[in-house]
């Protein structure tokens, strides 16, 4: 049986996102005091009494404003109800309702879903009395929450179990891990964009206003019948640039995606090239050991002639060397052109970083790099490198032991490393050597 899926909908500020880190143990959605933090719909899973539900948070809902912003934030809890079994419908005990309440309980009734209307903020027994006002919707009897405090969201648990009609637990399944791949870039690259369109749907808000993904955005995509999460990220900009504390949680979210990712994707703007912040999303990617992927975005807008790409692309493998052992794609996300190629490329990389390389072939290698080049003697000492193995995947690491390990220099430690990437394919991974006494 299929997960089942409970959308979280009302009008901004009544604390659904606050519910929702709380179900999750964890601060996945950015709550702030300011009106309209979240945007897009965002997932989350949580296990209760042996039952996997999956959560959706969803922007405030307001129906009487045309604002294109306010528009698409409605269009996205409208396409969160319609794919859920059940809505919470959440309202602020303590504010009462209000006119646009009332638009929403109606939407709510017409959409023909099981729901729970939800009155937050009854932060003790005093309070509950607030409930009453709410029966004017001529909804179910309310239930009364404190989303901050936690009280009574295990009643409430309990009654989104009755109303979906789960009692016993589903057996346990060993389910594989699929590909977590995260779109990563500066603001503005088409993170959004690319990921709409390899999902074939609006999935995330999309404008020409820098900084509209505010969370990292999972979602899920069947690609040749192998499990792939996408994660939409919001923009990362120098830190000296960041002065709205929105912005510098995006940011924290942003790398905790990329920490839990298995490849990511760093998207750049074809008109704006290569930067310095660009270099420093790179550097992050590669100093986590994350497979990575570079992708080049908007290629449909610039004039080409016959090298054009050829010579795009040598112009970054110069400015950032590094850059040589990871693949390179120029795509489209707004005409779709190549972006079959990124979901291609990200499964390749990842069943790549799953592999460990023989030992054997590895200590073989290892002797005729050596025989081309020893070590240089340092302090006077001969450094022998007797034995290598890899001892990690995700990050890829390569313990080498050796009689003086601190005094290989950097140099020598390159010239290992790329070597090594010449015998084996690492293509796409960063690969850590660990020297070690032997």
């Amino acid at each position: 049986m299929p997960k089942p899926i409970i959308a979280i909908v009302g009008r901004p500020n009544v604390g659904k996102s606050t519910f929702f880190n709380r179900l999750l143990s964890q601060r996945q959605a950015i709550v702030d005091a300011q009106e309209g933090i979240t945007r897009d719909r965002i997932y989350g899973e949580m296990d209760w009494c042996g039952h996997q539900l999956i959560f959706i948070d969803t922007g405030g809902y307001i129906p009487e404003d045309f604002d294109a912003f306010n528009a698409a934030v409605r269009e996205q809890a409208q396409i969160a109800m319609g794919e859920a079994d059940l809505v919470l419908f959440m309202v602020d005990g303590k504010q009462g309702l209000t006119a646009s309440d009332q638009a929403l309980a109606q939407f709510v009734r017409e959409c023909g879903k099981p729901y729970i209307l939800v009155v937050n903020k009854c932060d003790g027994f005093k309070t509950d009395n607030l409930i009453h006002q709410f029966h004017e919707f001529g909804l179910n009897s309310p239930m009364p929450i404190s989303a901050l405090n936690g009280r009574q969201t295990g009643d409430l648990l309990d009654e989104v179990l009755k109303k979906l009609g789960l009692k016993d637990p589903p057996p346990e399944t060993d389910e594989e891990d699929g590909l977590r791949l995260a779109i990563v870039g500066m603001p503005n690259v088409g993170k959004s964009s690319l990921t709409n369109a390899l999902l074939q749907k609006d999935r995330t808000i999309v404008t020409p206003i820098a900084g509209t993904t505010r969370d990292a955005i999972d979602a899920h995509i069947k690609w040749h019948g192998k499990d792939t999460t996408l994660v939409d990220t919001a923009g990362l900009r120098k830190l000296a640039k960041i002065k709205d504390k929105i912005e510098y949680y995006s940011t924290v979210r942003t790398q905790r995606a990329i920490n839990e990712a298995n490849v990511v994707l760093v998207l750049i703007d074809a008109e704006k090239g290569f930067g310095k912040q660009d270099k420093s999303i790179v550097d992050y990617v590669m100093d986590k050991g994350k497979g990575l992927i570079f992708v080049v975005n908007k290629w449909d807008l610039i004039e080409k002639e016959t090298h054009t790409m050829k010579d795009f692309q040598e112009e970054i493998r110069y400015q950032f060397k590094a850059l040589d052992h990871y693949p390179l794609l120029f795509i489209s996300a707004l005409t779709k052109q190549r972006i079959h190629k990124v979901l291609e490329m990200g499964w390749e990389v990842f069943e790549r970083s799953q592999k460990l390389t023989s030992t054997n072939k590895l200590n073989d290698a290892l002797e005729k790099i050596i025989s081309r080049n020893p070590p240089p003697a340092e302090q006077g000492k001969v450094v022998r490198i007797k034995y290598a193995t890899q001892v990690s995947r995700n990050p890829s690491v390569i313990a080498l032991y050796a009689n003086h390990p601190k005094l290989v220099k950097t140099s020598y430690q390159r010239y290992i490393e790329n070597q090594l990437r010449q015998y084996f394919d690492f293509t796409g991974i960063p690969v850590k050597l660990s020297f070690r006494k032997k």
